[in-house]
């Protein structure tokens, strides 16, 4: 069975193997590349981690493999599984990020693995069911009505700008057009996305976070500007946090793509409070 594609990041001046790996899980309609930066800086910072970018299904060069479905936050847990039971040794502590989509994507993994990550951290991502990733699935059902082909990524951009959508967004989803001739196609798998889109909608994690794994810790980090994080849900981490449970509830200045807004003080915590080893 295939396995998700995936890029290692480690201080190459290491002349052994790092303990620790941290498997990095992008958001909706992203890839692991978006993290490529960050994760240089981490194991700069921290060479006893190594960081491993991971494409979902359905996204990055992960685009085309043979998974079996549904397409859903499980499906994508259990792809991350069994690539961890591929390429990393057991012996090795493992921990789990998350953005966004990729939030809930980890806190599924983290309740499955056969030995449980020792933190889990979710980047500007909730646990409660919820309508926030709605702009993904309007972007989508805009891509279902464009026509087959663009002459031109400026033509595919001012399509998506006309559908209602800012220049940022439309360059980034032009990112998923590519050439075929003289002309440019998505390579999308619209119906299959909608669906995991869907998913990420109806999931309601609570129960794992007010019950991890023993030994398993939970850090939450919420962006003071467009979070997907509600003030209500942040609340109750705060409150599971008082309690003596392994949640921790962080805020940092900046937007939803904290990795880009915000990477210093996101990277002061990561590095500052993933286990040393």
């Amino acid at each position: 069975m295939s396995t998700l594609a995936h890029q290692v990041v480690v201080d190459e001046a290491l002349s052994v193997q790092p303990a620790g790996t941290l498997y990095v899980l992008h958001g909706f309609l992203g890839s692991g590349g978006n993290w490529t930066t960050l994760a240089r800086r981490l194991v700069d910072l921290r060479p006893d981690w190594c960081a491993i970018l991971v494409d979902l299904r359905l996204h990055g060069s992960s685009r085309g493999l043979p998974l079996p479905g549904p397409n859903s936050i499980t499906s994508c847990a259990e792809d991350l599984i069994r690539l961890h039971d591929r390429i990393s040794r057991p012996d090795r502590p493992t921990a789990l990020l998350g953005h966004s989509f990729g939030g809930k994507v980890a806190l599924v993994a983290m309740s499955s693995f056969r030995s449980p990550p020792i933190q889990t951290w979710l980047i500007d991502s909730t646990p409660e069911p919820s309508s926030s990733d709605g702009s993904s699935a309007k972007i989508l059902e805009l891509v279902a009505r464009s026509p087959d082909q663009f002459a031109s990524r400026d033509e595919a951009i001012a399509w998506i700008r006309a559908g209602g959508f800012d220049e940022s967004t439309a360059r980034w989803m032009a990112m998923s057009l590519r050439r075929n001739g003289n002309v440019w196609v998505w390579q999308l798998d619209v119906d299959g996305l909608l669906e995991m889109s869907a998913d990420f909608g109806r999931a309601d994690l609570w129960p794992i976070v007010e019950s991890p794994p023993d030994g398993a810790s939970i850090h939450f980090v919420q962006a003071e500007h467009d979070s997907i994080l509600s003030t209500n849900a942040y609340a109750r981490l705060e409150r599971l946090e008082g309690s003596g449970e392994s949640v921790h509830a962080d805020r940092l200045a900046g937007g939803h793509w904290l990795h880009i807004d915000n990477p210093a003080g996101l990277m002061g915590l990561l590095a500052g409070q993933l286990p040393r080893l």
